[in-house]
């Protein structure tokens, strides 16, 4: 059972406020608000894009384990009262597991500040959690393995009464971030959101070439044009298009979980710009040893803790990869479109699912609908991965403070790419059917296909065949007999000699 609190957003108008006081004065917060001053002063601040922290459950995840990880380590260090860790631990896992409270991470996800009021909305939330619990004096009885403590169970009540914002006995600086600074806990947090969420992204790009792979053994017989700059190549199959675009994927898919790995080194424990500064001395190795253990990742620290306060180099790799992902799906969508188009004036070799009317005015039109959504969601992560550069590149000295925007744009390209793969997948490639007659109609008109005679005419010849068909309208197979029989020119001209 876990901690039940009133959500902040159900205050009514009338409901009760408490205060709360910082280096600035003091502002009235509703009661029964799990986070703090410093999350409302966030709130007042940054009004921009209207998407809060709770939109990407990953990224207070990954806080949570920051937190919880950095409690066991300071319990271990002798720094944190036993209760006080069990407290904060207990706290963290319910925001893991069960993911309550999640509503009350409100902060905009573009902020100033390098993410500090990010990392201050989990310590309010956090040492309130925290101090609930201790008010009580349970515990809940879902700790993981390895807990500093074990204990019973706590009870399923909402506490109203209890003191919310009080921190009587767990304080959101002195010890929810206690050896930290956002500069060292905000980019492991983000770290581990990306790797968390990325695995939706493998899943669903693992599914889009598994498809496509189906597609390319159910068209492996359907012969049709190649095409280079728009215009005839020479023949192939069906098939052999679709596996291509299976196989392009699947390079990426095996770039991504291998290059996944760059996200695993955090410098949690290098505090303000990497000397470590108010941490203890063992602090770093253990923090980073207890957060492997809790998220089963082989994490490892720097090798150089002030390099690493200010490089987003990991961040800025695996941008490009969702970069490089979104060029390729962008170019088979461009594909589908030519190869569907028409119905009778393009090419019309496939045909994709028919979703909707295509127009307000043209009757009977139907559009490629699919294809094209997918298209845009290209764009736009193709464009923020420039976002992310620009911000990459921004880093001043021995800090990015830009990394909120990265953070951002990157969970948002997660979200974005696997919606727009899953959407390809069973809006589109699942129902595309091939149009063999029109694919052979194309092939037997073509002069392409002349490319074959070159073996047995020679390229002088082979062109005068291509000229005088493609000026009299007469097919290729009928002018080569001016220089080859009728049984070199059937062998010769075959497709399926072709597609080799």
């Amino acid at each position: 059972m876990a901690i039940v609190v009133a959500p902040w957003h159900e205050e009514s108008p009338a409901a009760k406020t408490r205060t709360e006081h910082d280096l600035l004065g003091e502002l009235e917060l509703p009661q029964h608000a799990l986070y703090g001053i410093a999350t409302a002063r966030a709130l007042e601040n940054y009004q921009i894009t209207g998407i809060p922290l709770h939109h990407f459950p990953e990224l207070i995840i990954g806080l949570a384990y920051v937190k919880k990880a950095s409690a066991r380590a300071n319990f271990r260090l002798g720094l944190l009262d036993a209760n006080v860790a069990r407290a904060i631990e207990q706290a963290c896992d319910d925001l893991i597991s069960s993911k309550q409270h999640h509503e009350h991470f409100a902060v905009d996800m573009i902020q100033g500040g390098a993410g500090t009021s990010t990392n201050m909305n989990a310590n309010e939330v956090i040492a309130n959690l925290g101090n609930l619990i201790l008010s009580r004096g349970t515990y809940g009885s879902h700790q993981q393995a390895g807990s500093v403590t074990s204990g019973g169970n706590y009870e399923h009540e909402t506490h109203a009464d209890a003191s919310i914002g009080g921190y009587e006995h767990i304080n959101p600086n002195d010890h929810v971030n206690l050896c930290q600074s956002t500069n060292c806990a905000y980019p492991t947090a983000v770290k581990l959101a990306v790797v968390i969420k990325h695995r939706e992204l493998v899943g669903s790009l693992e599914a889009l070439i598994e498809s496509l792979d189906g597609k390319a053994v159910e068209f492996e017989s359907v012969i049709k044009m190649g095409r280079t700059q728009l215009q005839d190549a020479v023949p192939m199959t069906l098939g052999q298009e679709f596996k291509s675009f299976a196989h392009t994927l699947r390079k990426d898919l095996h770039f991504m979980k291998r290059n996944v790995s760059e996200l695993y080194e955090v410098n949690l424990g290098g505090t303000a710009i990497g000397t470590k500064i108010c941490a203890h001395e063992g602090f770093a190795e253990l923090a980073v040893a207890e957060l492997g253990l809790l998220t089963e990742l082989p994490l490892t620290s720097p090798s150089d803790f002030i390099e690493a306060s200010s490089s987003t180099g990991s961040f800025l790799l695996f941008s490009n990869i969702i970069r490089r992902v979104a060029v390729k799906v962008s170019k088979i969508c461009n594909d589908l479109r030519l190869l569907a188009s028409g119905p009778r004036c393009g090419f019309g070799e496939i045909k994709l699912p028919a979703m909707a009317p295509g127009s307000s005015i043209m009757p009977g039109k139907i559009n490629p609908v699919i294809p094209e959504v997918v298209n845009q969601v290209c764009f736009q992560v193709m464009g923020t991965d420039h976002v992310i550069a620009t911000a990459s590149e921004a880093a001043q000295l021995q800090l990015n403070v830009f990394e909120p925007i990265i953070a951002y744009n990157l969970l948002n390209n997660l979200n974005l790419m696997r919606n727009g793969l899953d959407t390809l997948r069973v809006k589109c490639i699942d129902g595309i059917a091939a149009d063999e007659k029109r694919c052979a109609e194309l092939v037997n008109g073509s002069i392409g296909i002349v490319t074959n005679l070159l073996p047995v005419l020679g390229y002088k010849k082979a062109t005068a065949v291509a000229k005088e068909a493609l000026a009299t309208g007469v097919p290729v197979s009928v002018v080569a007999l001016q220089y080859l029989d009728d049984a070199t020119v059937r062998k010769a001209l075959d497709p399926k000699t072709m597609i080799r």
